[in-house]
């Protein structure tokens, strides 16, 4: 026969059980939602390059002739410029510039995104962003690109003696 006791003691456990599926099942719950938002904000970015606007910039930018940075800089003018080609230029850098943070503080999923042109960008634009670093005493400038090239090198390697 029960008593008061043991029916006290049982419903302990079984709510102290309950509280334990509930907080694993949090658990499991806001890991789904990290990787959602985390794929979600990958795919976004990915639409934000393959729009036309973007894609018609860097492809203006691929195609700037310079062959270091003082060529560039008598061909288009100073960092601050008001012309066309930096614009694009400027655009297509933050493009680049916010994925590389968004990545350092592992807010993408590396996996699902497109890093096929940032190797590309990153030797064409390499001359001009160490000028400017240079030139204005600015060394961390653009740092973030240049993370997520060095982060799409690696991994590339990676793939490559996989």
């Amino acid at each position: 026969m029960l008593d008061i006791t043991s029916i006290n003691a049982v419903s302990g456990i079984l709510a102290a059980t309950g509280v334990l599926v509930g907080v694993v099942f949090a658990v499991f719950e806001l890991r789904n939602l990290v990787k959602a938002r985390k794929t979600d904000l990958t795919m976004r970015l990915a639409s934000a390059w393959h729009s036309e606007g973007l894609m018609e910039k860097w492809l203006k930018i691929m195609n700037l002739e310079f062959k270091d940075y003082s060529e560039f800089r008598k061909r288009y003018g100073a960092r601050h410029s008001y012309n066309p080609e930096y614009i694009d230029l400027y655009i297509v850098l933050e493009h680049f510039e916010v994925q590389g943070y968004l990545l350092h503080r592992k807010m993408i999923d590396f996996d699902l995104a497109d890093m096929s042109p940032v190797s590309s960008a990153w030797r064409k634009t390499k001359p001009v962003i160490e000028g400017w670093r240079e030139e204005y005493n600015s060394p961390r400038l653009n740092e973030w690109f240049e993370y997520l090239y060095n982060e799409t090198k690696k991994r590339e390697q990676t793939l490559q003696s996989a």
